[in-house]
């Protein structure tokens, strides 16, 4: 099976070939490292049993030297038995290098002696043509009367590694499988997210637009699906807003078009004579289509307007108190009485000509839906490093169905028909509030008022 019938896609085999080299590589090298380390193991513990071995004899040959007061009536059959034992060949040297007594039957000393060429005195090893030569000191009261030197032969290093191949074989193959298992599962376990992603993507842009990323992956790609799953909400949201937008702009032309297309209608066949009261409905008319599209124009400049805003350090009861003495004619037109409780400086980072439209639309909204005789209080304070401005009201309120959508484009709840106005107000102020970082909220209860509360980072 090919892992193109993995279903594991192009990424998916790059990322298996890349694991199946990884680990091809490290079983290699660990099976390499282990016959190495077999084999030098061996070599080194045969070595230390061969300097015991030398040194067992040395010793015997010193016992053998102090008996006999010599090496004249010394019995060094106990060294030779060693030697024997060890199935190596022993030669027993005085102090000046001659040979005094080998193993060999027959050219002996020759043959010792050139063992021992080139090996100075003391504890020692040469190698030659698969031999191994190991030498000792003969010490006898305390000075040195020898040398014992012992050939051994090839050591069986070669031996031991024959035998240990077959299990590090075994070992190196089911760790090469296990590796290979566990390759393809990281891999599937990669790919599997990266797909369904990719699959929620392509079925979204062709028009499913409740097409979701499903199962959560690890660490990023986890955190991956989430991000597209939020992103294809927003876009579905925007797609709802932008469709009620473009029905709710339809309505409010509507009425007016309608009403003005029907007089001059009237006028054109002669059914009607023009007359003042006529034609002032019809400028009516149509001064408020100028007014609707003049908020929606005004609605999309601050939508667009976080990238043109001149921050400056402004004082937020500064803004307040300039914006109330502007608002003040319109207010005590509508026969309502207004309060300013400045609190204090309240300084945010912010542009001070996006604040004055943000507080005069809550103004005339109030003013807008407040009744006569009702009340507006502005107050401005800092609390937990928030700059806050409040806009209260005792008018009639809103109910708590209608609450959630105050903020919307275009709306304006039971009152659209007693109250002249476009629904854009308060759509513009949380456009601006976001802008600068803040947030905007309302509550209110029905007969009992309304409070609109903005927050602001504040800046000292």
């Amino acid at each position: 099976m090919t892992t193109r019938g993995l279903g594991l896609g192009p990424l998916g085999r790059r990322y298996l070939l890349a694991f199946i080299l990884v680990a091809v590589s490290s079983v290699a090298v660990l099976t390499g490292a282990a016959l190495v380390g077999v084999d030098r193991g061996v070599q080194v513990s045969q070595q230390a049993d061969r300097e015991r071995v030398v040194a067992a004899a040395a010793a015997a040959a010193a016992d053998a030297y102090r008996s006999g007061g010599g090496w004249e009536q010394a019995d060094l059959g106990r060294a030779f038995a060693i030697g024997e034992a060890a199935s190596a060949r022993l030669a027993i040297l005085d102090v000046n290098g001659t040979t005094l007594q080998s193993s060999a039957d027959n050219g002996g000393n020759a043959n010792n002696q050139g063992m021992g060429q080139g090996m100075g005195q003391g504890m020692g090893q040469g190698s030659g043509m698969g031999q191994t030569v190991v030498s000792a000191q003969i010490v006898s009261e305390g000075s040195q009367v020898g040398t014992v030197r012992m050939n051994f032969g090839a050591m069986v290093a070669t031996q031991v590694v024959d035998v240990a191949w077959p299990w590090i074989a075994v070992a190196a193959i089911v760790a090469l499988v296990m590796a290979l298992g566990a390759s393809f599962l990281v891999t599937r376990l990669l790919v599997r997210p990266i797909q369904a992603i990719t699959g929620a993507a392509r079925s979204f842009t062709a028009g499913d637009r409740n097409s979701r990323a499903t199962g959560p992956g690890p660490g990023e790609l986890g955190e991956l699906a989430v991000a597209f799953n939020g992103m294809a909400d927003a876009v579905v949201r925007s797609d709802r807003d932008r469709r009620n937008l473009t029905a709710d702009v339809a309505h409010e032309l509507r009425t007016p078009l309608a009403a003005l297309q029907a007089g001059l209608e009237e006028l054109r066949d002669g059914l009607v004579q023009p007359t003042p009261e006529g034609l002032a409905g019809l400028h009516d008319q149509s001064l408020r289509l100028g007014r609707v599209v003049a908020d929606l124009a005004e609605l999309s400049a601050v939508e667009t307007a976080g990238l043109s805003l001149h921050l400056a350090s402004v004082d937020l009861a500064q803004v307040a108190r300039n914006e109330c003495a502007l608002r003040e004619p319109q207010l005590r037109a509508a026969e309502l009485t207004l309060t300013l409780e400045p609190g204090g400086p309240a300084f945010v980072r912010a542009d001070a000509d996006r604040l004055h439209q943000a507080i005069g639309n809550l103004l005339a909204n109030a003013a807008r839906y407040c009744r006569p005789g009702d009340s507006v209080t502005v107050t401005i304070s800092v609390d937990h490093g928030q700059a806050v401005l409040s806009v209260a009201d005792t008018g009639p309120g809103i109910p708590p169905e209608e609450l959630p959508h105050i903020f919307d484009r275009l709306w304006r709840g039971r009152a659209a028909e007693q109250v002249a106005g476009s629904g854009i107000g308060l759509a513009v102020a949380r456009e601006i509030v976001s802008s600068h970082g803040g947030t905007i909220q309302a509550t209110s209860a029905p007969g009992e008022g309304t409070r609109i509360t903005i927050r602001l980072p504040a800046t000292g």
